[in-house]
């Protein structure tokens, strides 16, 4: 496990996330989400990903791979009315899985 690009990755995810959620909210109305949320939401984490891949320089294949995984736990935090719960688990769950990515690579720690 490489620590860094775990704790990096999931950094960099909630921050794009974060952003994202935002500008959304900010430029969508509340029924769009309503009607929408269930493809939107997925696109947009996707989307988050490919930006966190990027930034901390990770295969793009393998890691949107981990995203999907990652954010099926957040599908029964939907279920069950606690959406942000969910997206938190997904996000510690994305970063453990870019760790695992970046060992299995050899990419070496970087110091943080």
């Amino acid at each position: 496990m490489n620590r860094s690009k775990a704790i990096r990755a999931a950094l960099v995810q909630a921050a794009a996330v974060a952003v994202l959620s935002v500008a959304l909210a900010i430029a969508l109305p509340h029924s769009f989400f309503v009607s929408w949320g269930w493809i939107s939401g997925p696109l947009g984490w996707l989307a988050c990903a490919i930006v966190t891949a990027r930034v901390i320089a990770l295969p793009l294949p393998p890691t949107l791979t981990g995203a999907v995984l990652a954010g099926l736990p957040s599908i029964l935090a939907v279920v069950a009315g606690v959406h942000w719960l969910g997206a938190l688990l997904a996000i510690v769950l994305f970063g453990l899985w870019c760790g695992r990515l970046a060992a299995d690579r050899g990419l070496e720690a970087e110091v943080v």
